[in-house]
């Protein structure tokens, strides 16, 4: 149906039934979408022709979104990172689901701004932040506030940390002063690099944050920590925060969060726990003991869009005494008063929790996520990650050409392939290109990291449509592109040695 002729415009559709014939059409194009994920290989690179379309002049004029939609569907759609398919486990990337691609259009048809107000965003905010931190032990009189992910949350909860622990007024009076100490924050050296660049945006510098050395499992050194601390103290700094981790980025390491805290209570400090994708094994029983302690954390950052299998982006921070927390970030102004009454009766809760002030409906994917799928299937879903890792890590150690760098303490897997009679620098050299030439290929999209100074091919996996075959196809690649290449080599040598003079 058309809408009535006037001289004012708005945008929406002129023909409401071609739009909803158009976005019927898009549905089913989605669903089969992802119905058809496994046939298609995980990344394929941007053609010229694609990357002529997506680069073109300002448009001034507009165009049939059927004509846009098309555009979308040929030089669009065909080339993503690709973390939506069963053979992707590069970085820590999570999958999405059919109900997160729902709950994402409802949203937007929605619309709403969720800084607080008398809405059902916000109620719906509200009852996934006591859900999580209810998966997480955590009191249910703490606060929380979904954010873009857990760089977001990170900063978040060490601005907290820093007001609370600062022996000034950091608000009011900011970080300069004759005679202030400067602010330290300890982790280990396996800490993701959210930390030094939160300390730079904080006004600590990147050297406020102290890396402290890693055990070979990759927990930090309690007593190269303490240490630290103490003699950061005699030299006049202030310390006042420790961050724990929770699944580091390399290994999927886990410090000993009791320990941990134990510590913050005798230095009097704030105890901050990253658990950016590890602190969702506290759904899984068997892996619930390596958690133990991130109950008791002053703050605690996750996402839900790595381990948590939404779509992207959602992430999550916590902290224990919701007065602090919403005294961090509080801000009076004549245009946000609260008459008492209205669609506003109250101040705007969620903006006085974080940066923000402006809002969108995270919260509806993982409402529809918890109760579509409940805590119990998605515990499962982790612990399965874990043991398809362990599969995964135990057909490396059958495999006499591939090593295992690190331990598999949860999802993540770092190995390599070792051929005959090569430097260092000439195996990590091997190992990237295989890791280029099994992503090009096709064949999967693992990430790299280096172990001890070594290249690794590195697996994480938060993907809940990957299958053990999967990891015996990616293993079976690395091998074949391994043995290719090694053949290569010695063939140079080979050639080499008939030419080089006697």
């Amino acid at each position: 149906m058309s809408r009535p002729d006037s001289d004012e415009i708005d945008l929406d559709p002129q023909d409401w039934d071609a739009f909803a014939d158009l976005a019927h059409r898009a549905v089913d194009d989605m669903v089969e979408y992802l119905r058809t994920v496994r046939e298609r290989p995980p990344w394929k690179p941007l053609p010229d022709h694609a990357r002529a379309e997506l680069t073109e002049p300002l448009p001034r004029a507009a165009s049939e979104l059927t004509d846009v939609y098309d555009t979308f569907r040929e030089s669009v759609l065909p080339y993503p990172t690709g973390n939506i398919h069963p053979r992707f486990w590069g970085w820590v990337m999570g999958t999405g689901t059919a109900d997160g691609v729902l709950s994402e259009m409802l949203a937007a048809t929605m619309n709403s701004h969720v800084g607080g107000y008398d809405q059902s965003a916000s109620a719906i905010e509200r009852q996934v932040i006591g859900w999580l931190a209810e998966m997480m032990d955590y009191p249910t009189s703490a606060s929380g506030l979904l954010v873009s992910g857990c760089t977001a949350a990170n900063l978040t909860a060490i601005a907290v940390a820093r007001r609370v622990k600062a022996n000034f007024d950091v608000r009011e009076d900011g970080l300069s002063g004759v005679g202030r100490p400067r602010l330290r924050i300890y982790g280990s050296c396996e800490t993701h690099s959210w930390a030094p660049k939160c300390c730079d945006l904080l006004g600590l510098g990147r050297q406020g944050f102290r890396h402290i050395a890693a055990d070979r499992q990759g927990a930090i050194d309690l007593d190269a920590l303490r240490a630290t601390i103490h003699a950061d103290r005699a030299a006049g700094d202030l310390p006042i925060c420790v961050v724990g981790n929770a699944g580091t980025v390399n290994t999927g390491a886990f410090d000993d969060l009791t320990a941990l805290a134990d510590l913050c209570i005798e230095e009097d400090l704030w105890f901050h726990v990253d658990g950016a994708f590890g602190a969702l094994a506290a759904l899984v029983p068997e892996l619930r003991p390596l958690v133990k302690g991130l109950e008791r954390a002053d703050s605690l950052a996750f996402d839900l869009h790595k381990w948590g299998y939404l779509q992207y982006e959602v992430g999550c921070v916590l902290v224990r005494d919701a007065g602090l927390h919403r005294q961090t970030f509080a801000m009076a102004a004549d245009y946000l008063q609260t008459p008492g009454r209205g669609i506003q009766p109250e101040a705007l809760e969620m903006t006085e929790l974080g940066l923000q002030l402006s809002r969108g409906f995270r919260a509806l994917k993982v409402w529809m996520l918890l109760k579509t799928h409940g805590t119990d299937r998605l515990g499962q879903m982790v612990g399965q990650n874990v043991d398809q890792a362990r599969y995964l890590a135990a057909r490396i150690e059958r495999e006499p050409q591939l090593e295992l760098l690190a331990p598999v303490p949860l999802n993540l897997v770092c190995f390599r392939y070792v051929g005959p009679y090569l430097s260092p620098s000439e195996l990590d050299d091997l190992n990237q290109e295989i890791l280029l030439r099994i992503q090009e290929q096709g064949i999967a999209i693992p990430s790299s990291t280096r172990i001890d100074g070594h290249f690794a091919l590195r697996v994480a996996n938060t993907n809940h449509r990957t299958r053990r075959e999967d990891f015996d196809a990616l293993v079976d690649g690395v091998l074949s592109i391994g043995a290719s290449l090694t053949a290569e080599i010695e063939a140079a040598r080979a050639e080499a040695a008939l030419v080089a003079p006697v």
